[in-house]
């Protein structure tokens, strides 16, 4: 469903570094992919230190237990998955619009309605047959992921609720600038976590990555919605949902959970991969306690030749021992190196809205640079965004007060950044920047948690410019 835990972190002692070592050495999960190299690919999306390559070591799992529902548990492909898809060179661009009688496509980046066209789209696109209408396109070339809910063909032109990107070698998360990056509810695409075609048999004992997991109502939490590393949840979340996990938690079974007993063997690499690396909520579903999506097409079937008791009574064994995460003591990254998940990220976005202030005419927002991009222009154009919705307030990613935080201009062509903060009345000024250009940067203490953001781009003269910023909290 579209929108809108505990923290883990690593300790540096000589404990961590023995727990590190004797996973590496148990598992032999790094060296496996260290071999297999890639990461950022159609294959093996995102970089080697985002959380779905990540594991935890000697993660601590919580008390709240899944409970049952409407149906039994489930890992399938099928109407609510997803497929993904692979653009290549010589395939011909496609702009998708909005479902018919709605206002258009919902860009939650930009939080804007528009069409978009993307540069190359694979002739075997198929977006899931369910209401969510999901399909991921992998492009290569762009180094994007594009990401799609409720997408279909009507009249032979494709059509889309709702868009949203994020980088093929990135975090494969959102970030607080870029908070929306996918057709999930938790902000990411549908490609994260996803047991794959190649993948459902290549001969390897787990999936080398973190499952995507969907929960129904009375799994979800309606405080908070949701916790890092995702960046949203359902809309109606913290008003619907009754149970304890917020979307972004990661569950897992205890490293004592005997797979031995499990007979079907692909169940069993499920399982061990949920031991291992665990899966993150990223949906709620309607009625499935939990439910692990695997690619459309895979060939994925727990229940061949019909209903099999022995998988559903093992994923029920499953369910009454996924757990959620509630610390680690530290993580390895794909490579099997130490590595701390990333959580001090760009807080500002150029998304606007925006106000002309002088000049001849406005320069538009660019998702896919993050940037205010403007034409060339006779004469400099200064807009402003009075709104504060520069700052998208993700909860674990406030800014606080005393804190210090610096401000830095990423601009091409001339243009400039300001960036003002304000007392939450309107006055005093608090802190003003000035006008920065390319790399410039100053550092000031954030005043207050309420505090108003006002956001100025300037553009240059006689050639196109861009306008971006990154807001980083320092300490």
């Amino acid at each position: 469903m579209p929108i809108s835990y505990p923290d883990v972190g690593t300790k540096n002692s000589i404990a961590t570094a023995l727990a590190l070592c004797g996973a590496l050495l148990l598992t032999g999960a790094p060296m496996q992919a260290a071999a297999q190299g890639g990461w950022g690919t159609y294959q093996k999306p995102f970089a080697a230190t985002s959380p779905w390559n990540s594991r935890p070591v000697q993660p601590v799992l919580g008390d709240f237990v899944i409970p049952k529902s409407t149906y039994a548990p489930g890992v399938a492909g099928g109407e609510w998955s997803t497929g993904v898809f692979l653009a290549k060179a010589g395939d011909q661009p496609v702009t998708v619009s909005g479902l018919p009688k709605t206002q258009g496509l919902w860009d939650p980046d930009a939080s804007a309605f528009h069409d978009v066209t993307i540069p190359r789209w694979p002739a075997d696109v198929v977006a899931a047959s369910a209401s969510d209408g999901h399909a991921d396109i992998v492009d290569p070339a762009t180094g994007i992921v594009h990401s799609f809910w409720q997408l279909k063909k009507v009249d032979g032109k494709w059509v889309a609720a709702q868009y949203a990107w994020t980088k093929l070698n990135g975090r494969g998360w959102g970030d607080p600038a870029h908070y929306f990056q996918g057709a999930r509810a938790a902000g990411v695409a549908t490609a994260g976590g996803l047991i794959r075609k190649h993948e459902v048999k290549d001969g390897d004992v787990m999936y080398r990555h973190a499952l995507a997991v969907s929960l129904t109502f009375d799994g979800l939490a309606s405080q908070p919605t949701y916790v890092f590393p995702a960046t949203s949840a359902d809309t109606d979340a913290a008003t619907r949902n009754t149970g304890k996990i917020p979307e972004g938690a990661l569950l897992m079974l205890p490293p004592s959970y005997d797979t031995s007993k499990i007979s079907n063997p692909d169940l069993r690499k499920v399982a061990e991969t949920l031991k291992t690396y665990g899966a993150y909520v990223v949906d709620r579903n309607f009625g499935t306690p939990f439910f692990i999506y695997v690619e459309n097409g895979a060939g994925f079937d727990l229940h061949k030749g019909g209903w099999d008791n022995n998988v559903a009574n093992d994923l029920e064994r499953m369910r009454v021992a996924l757990r959620p995460v509630v610390s680690a003591q530290g993580w390895l990254d794909g490579n099997g190196q130490p590595v701390v998940l990333q959580k001090q990220m760009n807080l500002l976005s150029m998304r606007g809205p925006w106000q002309l202030q002088s000049g001849a005419s406005l320069g538009t927002f660019d998702t896919w640079q993050q940037a205010v991009v403007f034409p060339a222009n006779a004469q400099a154009v200064t807009q402003v965004n009075y709104s504060s919705r520069g700052l998208h307030p993700v909860n674990w990613a406030l800014p606080q007060a005393g804190k210090n935080y610096r401000v830095t201009a990423h601009t091409t062509g001339g243009g400039k950044l300001r960036l003002q903060v304000r007392d939450p009345s309107g006055t005093p000024l608090h802190f003003d920047s000035g006008e920065l250009t390319n790399g410039e940067g100053k550092t000031f203490a954030w005043p207050d948690p309420r505090a108003i953001v006002t956001v100025y781009a300037t553009s240059g003269v006689g050639t196109v410019s861009t306008v971006s910023g990154e807001l980083l909290q320092l300490d």
